[in-house]
């Protein structure tokens, strides 16, 4: 099975022309292999079914990267071969893996240099088309409270036009979900984009990147070409850069508010018009229509939308707690103490995943340095109907309405559990908040009917309990109808 880098490859040989059988003997894969990824339309993350069986090499790569990172200090003909490298594990590290472990190693870390390589230096002269990204931050109002967020740039040189997207960080999935957004908004997809040191989408080993494999799928399907600035050389994406502070003085000056930050995401992207409008500072022609060169210069849409999601497993804690990105920590499902939960990690959004890979519970994603503890109680339930003597201390009761909570206290212990397994099967059948409010409304005799709850909830997530009537046919047909009927039956008579 290729790697990423080698299928990015693949693609990029056929955007340019080559034939498959050409391509095959470039790669060195078969002809269908070659074929199938050309013809490949969606690379989103798949959510894993079993856990991938370790490498016995895994534990050392870092060793063997330390070594071939010492080798670029010295002269090309005193480097490591695969040979030297096994040795050195058999003697030095007591590795007891075959040779050819290593081998395949020491080829994919050859093969990535190469594509490297191939990716050439930096154009200063920009085509349309082309585009330039990088990351910024200001300081926004999350409701009533000041934070400092980042903010992704995609500009295009050729028209200096430019979109914003406001982020949490700046990982893989904020890079990814942001170009996604601006790529769906504009109908089409840059042709390559200049990133600044593999911000947020790799990690720069001296003069190599090496992408993230959600970046690298998420190229992959929307096929345009990806060059990173030399160290120390911002100019190589200057047009970028002055766009950041610009943007940072025009759009987010004052500091704006927002509830949500997805909408507000959605909010900013047709501001660009203002912009847009403007004279082109050394062309003298309107932005908006040079950007209409750069629109003609797009490669088209996907013919499926990416999945911007990375999945991972984690270690539970003993309350079923995940702690991600090292400081933040979301609730799974008591049951899952100790254990280890596949987790779908977005820009926005933290997705507890079951067994299936349905998702068990969504939590907003978390940023910054300092700890957090995010909770949802709808996932404790199951474990509380069980076991009901901890209800007078549990986070379920502290989230109910007033009413409900006020009733289930006065409940002896096995009426109270049958009403908590109520909940519990509703909140399977309907979700947690159709649940509570079912039953809130149900007390409005003095008790709560399970027949009522269940009703109230299949109304709360299908029809709408507040939906009014449909109007339905008009009747005055029928008091024509029937009226002319009585006027003849009285003339007759």
């Amino acid at each position: 099975m290729l790697n990423m880098s080698q299928v990015n490859n693949i693609r990029d040989l056929g955007k340019k022309g080559y034939r498959i059988s050409e391509i095959s003997r470039i790669i060195g894969a078969d002809r269908k292999t070659i074929r199938k990824y050309l013809e490949q339309e969606d690379f989103s993350p798949r959510p894993p079914v079993a856990k991938e069986v370790p490498s016995i090499l895994d534990p050392y790569k870092p060793v063997i990267d330390a070594w071939l990172a010492e080798d670029r200090n010295h002269w090309s003909k005193q480097h490591h071969t695969a040979k030297r490298v096994h040795e050195r594990l058999r003697d030095e590290e007591g590795f007891e893996g075959s040779y050819s472990v290593v081998q395949r190693y020491m080829r994919t870390l050859r093969k990535n240099s190469e594509d490297e390589q191939c990716k050439g230096t930096q154009e200063l002269i920009w085509e349309p088309g082309d585009a330039q990204a990088d990351f910024g931050e200001a300081d926004f109002y999350e409701g009533t409270r000041c934070v400092r967020r980042k903010y992704l740039v995609l500009s295009f040189p050729y028209s200096n036009d430019g979109y914003v997207q406001v982020f949490g960080g700046e990982t893989a999935e904020c890079v990814c979900q942001g170009l996604k957004d601006i790529f769906e908004y504009i109908g089409g997809v840059p042709t390559k984009i200049v990133f600044d040191n593999a911000t947020g989408v790799g990690r720069r080993i001296k003069d190599k990147v090496i992408e993230t494999d959600l970046f690298s799928r998420f190229r992959a399907q929307y096929g345009f070409q990806v060059v990173f600035c030399n160290p120390e050389a911002g100019y190589e994406k200057g047009n970028v850069e002055n766009k950041v502070g610009n943007e940072r003085r025009n759009m987010f000056v004052p500091v704006p508010t927002y509830q949500d930050m997805i909408a507000f995401n959605e909010e900013l992207l047709p501001r660009h018009e203002k912009k847009a409008a403007e004279i082109h500072y050394k062309k003298g022609i309107k932005i908006s229509e040079l950007f209409e060169e750069d629109r003609k210069a797009l490669l088209p849409l996907p013919g499926k939308a990416f999945d911007v999601c990375r999945y991972d497993y984690f270690k539970a804690d003993g309350y079923g707690k995940v702690c991600i990105d090292g400081k933040h920590h979301y609730s799974t499902r008591p049951e899952n103490r100790n254990e280890s939960v596949l987790i779908g990690i977005r820009a926005h959004f933290i997705d507890v995943l079951n067994e299936d890979g349905s998702v068990l519970v969504r939590h907003r994603r978390e940023y910054g340095k300092k700890r957090t503890d995010t909770v949802d109680y709808s996932t404790s339930l199951a474990v509380l109907s069980k076991n009901c003597g901890a209800w007078m201390n549990s986070g379920v009761r502290l989230g109910l309405p007033d009413a409900l909570r006020e009733y289930l206290d006065d409940q002896e212990k096995s009426e109270r559990k049958s009403q908590l397994q109520l909940m519990s099967t509703l909140a399977d059948e309907y979700g947690f908040e159709a649940a509570v409010k079912a039953m809130d409304m149900s007390l409005s005799n003095g008790s709560i009917n399970r027949s009522d709850a269940s009703i109230l909830a299949a109304r709360i997530t299908g029809y709408g309990i507040d939906t009014p009537p449909e109007a339905g046919p008009p009747l005055t047909v029928y008091d024509d109808v029937l009226i002319h009927s009585r006027e003849q039956m009285g003339g007759i008579s």
